[in-house]
């Protein structure tokens, strides 16, 4: 099977079924640039990484292709930008970059309604912060529930490559911003214990954002990736389609009309054609004597 596309739109030549197993396509500033186009600060040090903030500097992002680990995008807000981060959110680098990017756009969404939306805490029952809130997109496609482990609340892929796992009981808020102890684990691979890419988010992140990063991951659509470029997608899992430009447009009426006069043979000029009438009839010869 086959996909049209205009091939001009695309950045790639296959697409990924389905679009958890695509990995990042190593444009970072897909993922900035809902943040830096709203003015926020961005700088850079001498070894390529970059840093975004928000004019209060109560949201910084890190983008750190030269980090000391695989956390590529890790994301932290504070009540006081000189306290402790009240939530933390780490991307790896093999994150889908349009997963990133959907985190980041609800991010400036949220950052402009002010702090009471971006430092909204989850609370369970409520009617927009309630954190099962964050599972419904995945359930809606199939993703079944699962409990892979004790204290664990899981949801599970259709093709069992991916998983949302959330972590019950009391957590220590310095493990959850430093390690892979947090509330909230996204991941695809064979397992959570060793992941091809992972995204984890600590207790306090707004469930808003939650939500917009696996909506993105629910939905059906592929995502477009390069075949050689086989690090931008997980090889031996992903399925993977062609894109194809698509055909000449169907011709619409005056289209055709248009055709058929164009082959019509030109009008032969008027000429003047001799008719017979009474009058003009010759005389017929008379008896002969």
């Amino acid at each position: 099977m086959t996909l049209n596309a205009d091939l001009r739109e695309i950045d790639g030549d296959v697409y990924v079924f389905p679009r958890h197993l695509a990995s990042s396509n190593a444009i970072g500033d897909l993922a900035l640039a809902p943040l830096t186009d709203l003015g926020w600060d961005l700088r850079h040090d001498d070894l390529g990484n970059a840093y975004v903030s928000a004019p209060d500097n109560k949201i910084r992002l890190s983008y750190l292709p030269e980090g000391e680990d695989d956390g590529l995008y890790r994301i932290s807000a504070y009540r006081d930008p000189f306290g402790s981060p009240a939530w933390g959110v780490c991307f790896n680098d093999r994150v889908p970059t349009e997963f990133v990017q959907a985190f980041t756009t609800a991010l400036a969404t949220v950052y402009e309604q002010g702090p009471d939306a971006y430092l909204a805490r989850p609370v369970s029952g409520s009617d927009d912060h309630d954190p099962f809130l964050a599972v419904v997109p995945l359930l809606k496609q199939g993703w079944e529930i699962d409990r892979p482990r004790w204290g664990v609340f899981a949801t599970q892929a259709p093709d069992n490559l991916a998983g949302l796992e959330f972590t019950t009981g009391d957590l220590d808020p310095g493990n959850e911003l430093t390690t892979l102890d947090a509330r909230w684990q996204l991941w695809a691979g064979k397992s959570s214990e060793r992941p091809v890419w992972y995204a984890s988010a600590s207790t306090d992140t707004p469930v808003a954002l939650l939500i917009a990063v696996t909506q993105c991951v629910a939905d059906p659509a592929p995502l477009p990736r390069w075949r050689d470029d086989t690090c931008s997608y997980i090889k031996g899992m992903a399925h993977l389609t062609p894109i194809i430009a698509p055909g000449p447009p169907a011709p619409t009426p005056l289209d055709v009309q248009r055709a058929v006069a164009s082959r019509r043979p030109a009008a032969l000029p008027a000429v003047s054609v001799p008719r017979w009438s009474i009058s003009s009839r010759p005389a017929l010869p008379g008896p002969r004597r």
